[in-house]
């Protein structure tokens, strides 16, 4: 293997020092930040991602509460649930955990997060910030990644970077914040007639689809970085959308799957808790502020 392996938990715990330190100093200031995450129905999908996000909060200094509801729990009681929790101050952050039932649509959900606790970024207000370059709750997955290239001793201002897959949650949030920071970026889906041919030439590959072993090192410019994004079960392992050992010949960066792009993902997530609780602190100061003094 000639690229050199970025540690995404490396990454993630340097992140959690800051965020334990911003943390303690809310704690100071009586804003202790709180997240609340919801489950519906069978949780064992998402059982292990609620335990990881857990730990990660408790090591930086952020409270965590998991509730689970029946599968029956009708998309009323939960629109309910939420608009008490955006209402209740000692509130800071909500996560809606997947899947979720089928008589439940996660999008709807999303939209009933106030944009101040949306600590997962998936609101259509903090996704369509970013488009002004304004990034404050950014979709986690994607600041995640744009966090990880930053690391590297590169210059992003006029970098090539293809973006390969184009959800509204990890590919386009990825491509307007690399635009944000001066990036050229192209961005490949599946009607893009030659993937190979656009990734040859980018400096960056950002690989994000779900397909294990979309992208092999044929595809790929000597030197360039490859972030992969993907999570598959293939023969009972954890794999990503690369092509890992072809394109570690090739790369001269390279994340692996897991301990990549994830653990990234989750400290990005208690960074966002954190902001929301700056933000709320700062609009009920504003809001309540005595001006007769």
């Amino acid at each position: 293997m000639s690229a050199t392996l970025i540690d995404g938990k490396a990454i993630a715990a340097k992140m959690r020092e800051e965020v334990a330190a911003r943390a303690a100093h809310l704690a100071d200031e009586g804003w202790q930040p709180r997240l609340v995450s919801l489950s519906v129905g069978d949780t064992s999908a998402a059982r292990l991602y609620v335990r990881n996000q857990q730990k990660s909060a408790e090591s930086a200094g952020v409270a965590f509460e998991a509730r689970d509801y029946p599968h029956d729990t009708s998309l009323e009681q939960l629109s309910g649930i939420i608009q008490g929790l955006n209402a209740d101050p000692r509130v800071n952050g909500i996560i809606i955990q997947r899947p979720l039932p089928d008589h439940i649509p996660v999008k709807t959900l999303q939209k009933l997060v106030h944009p101040l606790k949306d600590v997962e970024g998936m609101h259509p207000a903090s996704i369509g910030n970013i488009v002004y370059n304004d990034l404050a709750l950014g979709p986690c997955t994607a600041v995640a990644a744009v966090e990880i290239l930053k690391t590297l001793p590169l210059d992003i201002e006029g970098l090539n970077v293809t973006v390969i897959g184009h959800s509204e949650i990890v590919g386009k949030p990825i491509a307007f914040l690399l635009m944000g920071l001066g990036a050229t970026v192209t961005v490949c889906h599946h009607m893009t007639r030659s993937v190979a041919m656009h990734s040859r030439a980018a400096d960056a590959v950002f690989v994000a689809v779900g397909k294990p072993g979309l992208v092999t090192g044929d595809m790929l410019k000597p030197g360039c970085v490859v972030i992969d994004i993907g999570i598959n079960r293939v023969e009972g392992k954890t794999v990503g959308d690369v092509e890992f050992d072809s394109c570690a010949e090739v790369a001269g960066w390279i994340t692996p799957v897991p301990g990549g792009v994830g653990p990234v993902t989750v400290a990005t997530l208690m960074a966002n808790a954190v902001k929301a609780t700056e933000m709320q602190m700062n609009h009920y100061r504003d809001a309540y502020a005595r001006t007769d003094m």
